[in-house]
């Protein structure tokens, strides 16, 4: 029994030895030139390693640093650093005949830089392209090939950005694993990242063969899951301009002979579209398909729906992403959108409804275009609401110093038959013009103006009251009166009051003010007008009454506003 047991003593110490010792008796860094070449051939970019080590425990050879050049077109500075290289190898092989068979592949805490030129191509797309066009000046019809049982990258960096600009993005903590890696067959391929302001990214597919001419054409099958993508981290919108929201996507990528197609749905929460606004207080999901030209830096969004509560609208257009921002060109159609639905969307518009009203009726059609780079973006085109009731707005009271010249009913919400308006909405605030509401408690309103940045109002507009209005007696009636006496038409005039105003303060708490010259004259507009109508249907004798109108109707007015006679 104690010769057993030190026999095992024996072979264990023996193991330990060969384990501490052989390692520094096979030559393993005599391997780095070899290791480089091949490397270097495959990827068609000058590889470096550091001293190589051997563990037999772990099975493997250790660089101490390793370093892939970048294309010179893109850059002199590296395209993939690393402070340590795992290379797996078949021991037995190595240590009797000094064979180095390669079995996996480990990069830990890399960094790799992604840039793409003002035409749209990356840098990583020229991977492989010297090796194809070294085995085609050999005569030779098989590429390059480097194969290992797993490669993995483990806790990388990524920094994306472009030749034309400074501005980097950066994804941490990504991890790459490929089992059964060829340059020159398929293979399963899993990427991890974390992306920037907390989300997360996951790609779990297949991908391969290499496309020996530009690796930017390589396929791939695969799924794409992002979650909680923080869009003004990303350079996509302007951040500086306060614009953003949270993107959760999941789709299904396949990208064949230059041609990526994407098919999935998206969903944005938390969106922000104008500086000045807040952010919406529900989410925006696309039900998606595009196509794009991986050649061309092109793309085509098929017929997708996009989806706020109930609300529905169909997009279609295309975009392009060539230069160093993504830019579109996308038409958005909707037709009967219920506009509760869309009440909690509005703050991302800068349109914040006043306090305590809310839209409790109506529906919205909208014939919009969304065109320029997603950074700025500038929407275009038609918008109309229909039947809509802004519960508890009491428009009497809002516009009480207008309402006192016209008569105009206060009422505890404000009904509006029609309202539409050409829209132009960018990120430095929304501008409306050929304004045109019909309000049945107030009559016809019309105007344009802009909605800023800080949400400032400056509207001016004009009201065509209701001939009803006319008997209440308000000052404006009253005038009209005189204004009829004056010109000869007695109370026969029908001819509805156009009454100006200039809208100001915010969408939150709107403030009417009566632009009291526009109201003058556009009272003695409506009452010459009808003067002139009276006058030639009764003969030359109420012609001549009628020229005594505008002298007249100076004097009621001035009469009526307390200023003097000019």
């Amino acid at each position: 029994m104690k010769r057993t047991l030190r026999i095992v003593a024996i072979v264990v110490v023996v193991l330990i030895v060969l384990v501490v010792i052989v390692p520094f008796l096979i030559p393993v860094d005599k391997f780095r030139p070899t290791i480089e070449e091949k490397a270097s051939q495959a990827l068609g970019r000058k590889v470096e390693l550091g001293n190589l080590s051997l563990s037999l425990i772990s099975g493997s050879l250790s660089a101490e640093s390793i370093s892939i050049g970048d294309d010179p077109k893109f850059s002199s500075s590296p395209f993939l650093t690393a402070k340590s290289l795992k290379v797996g190898v078949e021991i037995m092989p190595l240590i009797f005949s000094k064979t180095l068979n390669v079995t996996g592949i480990t990069v830990e805490s890399p960094q790799v830089v992604l840039l793409h030129n003002p035409a749209g191509q990356w840098n990583y797309s020229t991977l492989g392209g010297a090796a194809a066009k070294s085995q085609q000046s050999q005569a030779s019809t098989s590429p390059a090939d480097l194969s290992v049982q797993k490669f993995s990258l483990k806790d990388g960096r990524i920094v994306v950005g472009s030749t034309a600009g400074q501005k980097r993005s950066t994804y941490d903590h990504v991890n790459v694993v490929a089992s059964n890696f060829s340059m020159t067959s398929k293979f399963p391929v899993t990427v991890t990242a974390d992306l920037p302001a907390g989300g997360k990214f996951k790609l779990d597919g297949t991908a391969g063969a290499i496309d020996q001419t530009d690796a930017s054409l390589t396929p791939i099958d695969a799924k794409l899951e992002v979650t909680a993508l923080d869009l003004a981290s990303t350079g996509f919108v302007d951040s500086s301009a306060g614009l953003g929201g949270l993107l959760d996507l999941s789709a299904n990528l396949s990208s064949q002979n230059g041609e990526a197609e994407t098919k999935g749905n998206a969903k944005i929460s938390k969106a922000l579209f104008i500086a000045g606004g807040s952010s919406a207080g529900v989410p925006v999901t696309v039900d998606f398909n595009t196509k794009y030209n991986l050649r061309k830096s092109t793309g085509v969004l098929d017929p997708s729906t996009l989806k706020i509560g109930s609300a529905a609208a169909h997009l279609n257009g295309t975009y392009e992403t060539a230069g160093e921002a993504t830019v579109v060109n996308i038409k958005l159609d909707a037709k009967d959108m219920p506009a509760k639905d869309l009440e909690a969307f509005l703050p991302a518009l800068g349109i914040i409804l006043p306090k305590g009203t809310s839209l409790q009726a109506g529906t919205l059609n909208a014939d919009l275009n969304l065109t320029g780079p997603l950074s700025k973006l500038v929407t275009t085109g038609d918008v109309g609401l229909f039947n809509g009731k802004l519960a508890g707005f009491d428009l009497g009271s809002k516009m009480s110093s207008i309402a006192s010249l016209a008569g105009i009913k206060s009422g505890k919400d404000l009904d509006i038959q029609k309202l539409t308006t050409n829209l132009r909405m960018a990120p430095d605030g929304l501008k409306a013009e050929n304004f045109v509401a019909i309000v049945p408690s107030v009559g016809n309103l019309s105007g344009a103006g802009t909605v800023d940045s800080k949400n400032n109002l400056d509207f001016k507009m004009a009201a065509m009251l209701t001939s009803t209005l006319g008997d209440v007696g308000s000052p404006v009636s009253d005038a009209s009166g005189l204004l009829g006496k004056a010109t000869g038409g007695g109370s026969g005039c029908k001819t509805g009051t156009t009454v100006p105003f200039l809208i100001r303060g915010t969408t939150a708490d709107p403030k009417f003010i009566p632009d009291v010259g526009g109201l003058a004259a556009g009272m003695l507009k409506s009452q010459l007008g009808c003067a002139a109508g009276l006058g030639s249907g009764l003969g030359s004798g109420a012609g001549k009454d009628a020229t005594k109108a505008p002298a007249d109707a100076i004097n009621s007015l001035g009469g009526l506003f307390k200023k003097k006679k000019p």
